[in-house]
């Protein structure tokens, strides 16, 4: 895999190039922990009409590059507007997270709109991916991404986040053909989805699945690593130099193996995980993103110096960006931030 020749670093790692600094992001670096992003947001009025003002969510995906100096920038959405693209109502509850109309059986599987119609409701997303091409330094890699079916398919069927994705798992196992059809119909939308961010400029796509981990055995095998497959596939077969980064949360075991199982250049790993464990067990089928756990955001110290630089040096030895093991809260102290960035780009490995 090739970087075009801009030698971004991020671009590097993720082709397998071991390099004597890791290049950083952040997942949610775009956040309410940062002043400036709450400013904008109360701007745009609520959450999400800041995602689909193209001007106001390029504003918030730029913010942390001007403070932090990131290596990558990545998109500012929500992995729940592709269910509103394909008809389902989505609203946001202050203090209480989102919202959505819900799907239980083949009925409301085919109430959705055709994938083909997703667009129609996702081109303000594609045209702050156009924005944010033209805004970012040319050293920082920009990243799309989606949910992944399975962790999407959990807030379209319980209608919001639950503690085990219960409704969800009672679907797949009640009615497992309208479960199925749900799950193709997301799928082949994410696939849309993300090739339209890549034909905007998205350098790099991710695949979000923060579930992942409430499934096991045989499941974990036909509803995380299966789409994320043919997710990668279809990507492949149209733009073969753009990067995949699969992050199935919590696999556990199941993170062995998922390289070659799915296809995605890199593996993004939570902090349940050690990083001398996944060096030993993930790192060696590809580049691995991690693994840092966002409470050292908030508390800093010496704990967070000491943790990132066991990081760096426990995947010194192979590919590696760095990252937070989840993404950052909204009680992390932005200084926290920079102590980090400063640990990593002065350890020798």
């Amino acid at each position: 895999m090739k970087d075009g020749g801009t030698g971004k670093t991020i671009l590097r790692a993720l082709a397998g190039e071991v390099l004597p600094t890791p290049p950083i992001w952040m997942m949610r670096q775009a956040g309410r922990y940062l002043p400036e992003y709450k400013a904008t947001r109360a701007q745009a009025g609520d959450f999400l009409s800041l995602c689909y003002n193209p001007d106001l969510a390029a504003e918030v995906t730029l913010q942390p590059i001007r403070r932090y100096g990131f290596d990558a920038a990545i998109l500012f959405a929500d992995i729940l507007l592709v269910p509103q693209a394909l008809g389902a109502d989505l609203w946001f509850v202050t203090g209480e997270g989102p919202r959505l109309s819900t799907i239980t059986d083949q009925p409301g599987v085919d109430s959705l709109k055709p994938v083909g119609d997703i667009h129609e409701t996702l081109n303000p997303i594609y045209e702050t991916v156009k924005i944010l091409r033209r805004e970012l330094p040319a050293e920082t890699t920009l990243i799309g991404f989606a949910g992944a079916p399975w962790t999407v398919a959990t807030y379209m069927i319980a209608g919001q986040g639950t503690p085990d994705q219960g409704p969800a798992h009672a679907m797949r196992e009640g009615a497992p053909e309208a479960f199925d059809a749900l799950m193709a119909r997301i799928t082949a939308a994410t696939i849309e989805y993300l090739a339209a961010q890549i034909e905007a400029g998205a350098e790099v796509v991710k695949i979000f699945d923060s579930w992942a981990g409430s499934l096991k055995g045989e499941a974990f095998q036909r509803y995380a690593v299966a789409p994320c497959a043919e997710i990668t596939a279809a990507l492949k077969a149209r733009y073969p130099h753009i990067p995949v980064i699969g992050f199935p949360r919590e696999a556990g075991e199941g993170y062995v193996g998922f390289h070659k199982a799915t296809g995605v250049d890199c593996v993004a790993l939570d902090n349940s995980v050690s990083p001398e464990w996944a060096a030993a067990h993930v790192q060696v089928d590809g580049c691995v993103q991690g693994n840092l756990a966002s409470s050292h955001m908030v508390t800093g110290g010496q704990a967070l110096v000491d943790e990132t630089r066991a990081i760096v040096q426990a995947f010194s030895k192979g590919p590696h960006i760095f990252n937070l093991g989840h993404g950052i809260t909204p009680d992390a102290d932005p200084d926290n931030v920079s102590l980090m960035i400063e640990t990593v780009r002065s350890t020798k490995s």
